[in-house]
């Protein structure tokens, strides 16, 4: 590999221009290895952040980040495999009724997911609080319950794009998280590796979501998107709202509650709604575009992959989800139209309960966070429950309280409102 200077390949980029395929290699791969330095890859990555990558600079970063490490195939399965990523938000539980509800149609779905961090909830932790069930999944392991249950949902390895993971913990800390370029490599990157053939995109804007602009997602769902295609992995994007928590459950065994009951042909409208819109994605992509996902759910196959899905890896399906020790009921003090409910504050609110982590380390509280018990739009009465917050410990309820202060809004009986489309757009 050709040797250049990392300093000569932070001024460029400093300065505007375009790197060639052969400098963002030899950097990607020096920095993995350890050759460039911590702050001199945090100055090549605010560089990024406040000029900018071409089309081709963006791809060359996520090949060479791939390159970093290992690949997955799934070639010898006999089967198409799809798989859909979310960038994340408050009540995001899709994944966990998704991948089943799928793969009853005999397509295969790794679904290869993480932990949450702050307001945002991981899938790993939600299935957790099954007891017995394991993320950890081998390699063999994993192929062999794709052939025989269709889908599986367990954690990456830490041998996909490495360069990645390293650099990630750099954006975490320099200020540089939002530059569009590292954020859409990033995701591509670790998806890429895994090896799946189509790939649909969950990209979230609105005050609970990490792109608050829809412009902003706009633009990262339409580089995820074109990444895809120059990998040779069929990719579409939905553009979806976060800014009203999704269904009306924050927090891991409230979520997995909630994700059974849509699998049993129940659970709230909007969840259905974006579940079906993302199967639906996902089976076209795989080759059934005339597949019907909402019948899987009321005939109950869904449910039996489901079942089935959460026994292969050690799980129980029907045992008795963890309760938080503690409650708190908040209550309307006046009647009318719920109007506003935002999702950013509910989600922190569940994260102070005991729902989310600080840092990675740290354990979450499987019974803890908020169920919601009205969403805009519904009618209701002084003294009517609005929301229920879940804790092992009554003194969380305090700054959980402090969160959601003035984040909802009772405005007058026979207020006109007007609800927020969910899907916002298609990008393919």
């Amino acid at each position: 590999m050709e040797r250049f200077d990392a300093v000569d390949l932070i001024i460029a980029k400093r300065d505007g221009r375009e790197l060639h395929r052969a400098e963002i290699d030899w950097l990607v791969d020096a920095f993995t290895r350890g050759f460039v330095a911590d702050s001199q890859m945090s100055a090549f990555a605010m560089a990024v952040l406040l000029k900018g990558m071409t089309r081709a600079e963006i791809r060359d970063l996520t090949f060479a980040m791939i390159d970093s490490g290992e690949r997955m195939t799934f070639t010898g399965l006999g089967k198409r495999t799809t798989d859909k990523h979310s960038t994340g938000g408050v009540g995001d539980k899709i994944t966990l009724p998704l991948a089943p509800l799928v793969a009853s149609f005999g397509v295969a779905v790794p679904q290869l997911s993480g932990r949450g961090l702050g307001h945002t909830g991981g899938t790993l932790d939600k299935l957790e609080s099954i007891p017995g069930w394991r993320a950890d999944v081998a390699p063999d392991a994993m192929i062999a319950q794709l052939q025989e249950v269709g889908a599986v949902i367990c954690a990456a390895g830490a041998g996909l794009a490495p360069a990645d993971k390293k650099l990630y913990a750099l954006r975490d800390t320099t200020g540089t998280v939002e530059a569009i370029p590292l954020i859409a490599s990033s995701i591509m990157s670790k998806k890429i590796a895994e090896g799946t053939a189509a790939l649909v995109l969950d990209v979230k804007f609105g005050e609970g979501a990490f792109m608050k602009n829809f412009a902003r997602a706009t633009e990262l769902a339409r580089t995820m998107v074109d990444l895809g295609k120059d990998a040779g992995v069929a990719t579409s994007a939905l553009l979806t709202d976060m800014s009203v928590p999704l269904g009306l459950t924050i927090g891991n065994a409230l979520e997995v509650r909630e994700s059974v009951e849509v699998l049993a042909g129940g659970g709230p409208a909007d969840v259905i709604e974006l579940t079906l819109a993302l199967a639906r994605e996902m089976l076209s992509l795989a080759g059934l575009p005339d597949a019907d996902p909402a019948a899987a759910l009321a005939d109950g196959r869904a449910m039996d992959t489901w079942r089935r899905m959460i026994v292969a890896q050690g799980g129980d399906p029907d045992a008795a989800l963890p309760v938080a020790k503690e409650t708190h009921v908040v209550r309307a003090e006046v009647s009318g139209v719920l109007t506003e409910q935002h999702a950013l504050a509910f989600g922190i609110a569940g994260w102070r309960l005991g729902a989310g982590r600080a840092r990675q380390e740290d354990s979450v509280v499987f019974g803890a966070g908020v169920e919601l018990h009205a969403k805009p739009g519904d009618t209701v009465a002084a003294g009517d429950p609005l929301f229920t917050l879940h804790a092992d410990d009554g003194s969380r309820f305090e700054r959980a309280l402090e969160a959601v202060d003035g984040a909802y809004t009772i405005a007058p009986e026979g207020t006109h409102f007007a609800p927020r489309k969910l899907i916002a757009d298609r990008i393919s």
